[in-house]
């Protein structure tokens, strides 16, 4: 269920290239899409699912990020409502001079839950890509939020490959600052293929709220006990987070190795969802 509401603050977000609204509202049991604005390049897709929450899925008529492109998406989720964010596939970042970017800013309410899942970043040879996501949360709001990045097209020769790259993530509860997560990987500071050795995958995902604490608490004892391999495939820490909110971060020598534990991890959120969004990936 989507519906184009007339209002001046959608309108004026569309009137800007890249730019979308989401707005997530509860009806009864089920989470519904109250607003769905985007503005070419951006696409914004609402699948049906099994389950009660609402799902979107980002894309763009480009196929990923050209130089240039700024997107700049808004997501409401209102009291009690439960919403998923995810891609279709990898986001692909084409070679270019050009910076291209993306902004996330979402606000999420009283006992509401929002998950943001994408594939992994996939930068291309000689592009440069910058991404800010901001997340406020009522006292009760929960969120799960998921950033990886793949090294490039790594049989085509193209590793570590990129110009630039930095991601930032920013939770706040109430005014108070829960997480500031910010990786930068530019060539000038370094060879990032050798400083990522053989590891072709990071990945981190950040979890807080209430509803989350005690399957965050139980992630953070259980990595925390894990042993370390020598020259393993993988590598995976947890660290706690304020208010009791947990960390994760994985380097792995392929995404499909990422994506089997990402998917192990966070298994807990199948049954609040009501359906499982990773069911037909990795």
């Amino acid at each position: 269920m989507i519906l184009q509401l007339p209002q001046a603050e959608s309108d004026q977000q569309a009137r800007a290239a890249g730019s979308g609204l989401l707005e997530f509202c509860r009806y009864g049991e089920r989470t519904v899409l109250r607003q769905s604005v985007a503005k070419s390049p951006l696409k914004l897709l609402n699948p049906k699912n099994h389950g009660n929450a609402a799902w979107v899925y980002m894309s763009s008529y480009g196929g990923g990020f050209l130089g240039g492109d700024a997107f700049r998406l808004d997501l409401n989720v209102r009291e009690g409502a439960k919403a998923l964010l995810a891609t279709q596939a990898s986001t692909k970042i084409y070679r270019s001079e050009q910076l291209s970017s993306q902004t996330i800013c979402a606000t999420v309410g009283e006992d509401a839950l929002l998950v943001i899942s994408p594939d992994p970043v996939v930068p291309f040879a000689s592009s440069s890509f910058s991404q800010r996501q901001t997340f406020h949360l009522n006292e009760r709001a929960n969120l799960v939020v998921v950033d990886w990045l793949n090294a490039g097209r790594w049989a085509c020769g193209e590793r570590w490959a990129f110009d630039h790259y930095q991601s930032q993530i920013i939770i706040c509860r109430q005014g108070r600052t829960l997480a500031f997560e910010s990786l930068r990987l530019n060539p000038a500071e370094g060879s990032i293929s050798n400083r990522m050795d053989r590891f072709n995958t990071l990945l981190c995902a950040m979890i807080s709220g209430p509803a989350l604490a005690e399957d965050a608490a139980r992630l953070l004892a259980e990595i925390s006990a894990m042993p370390l391999q020598r020259r393993g495939d993988m590598v995976v820490t947890a660290s706690a987070m304020k208010e009791s909110g947990v960390l994760l971060r994985i380097g792995a020598v392929s995404p499909e190795h990422a994506g089997r534990a990402l998917r192990q991890y966070l298994s807990f959120l199948c049954p609040l969802l009501g359906d499982d969004p990773w069911s037909r990936k990795w």
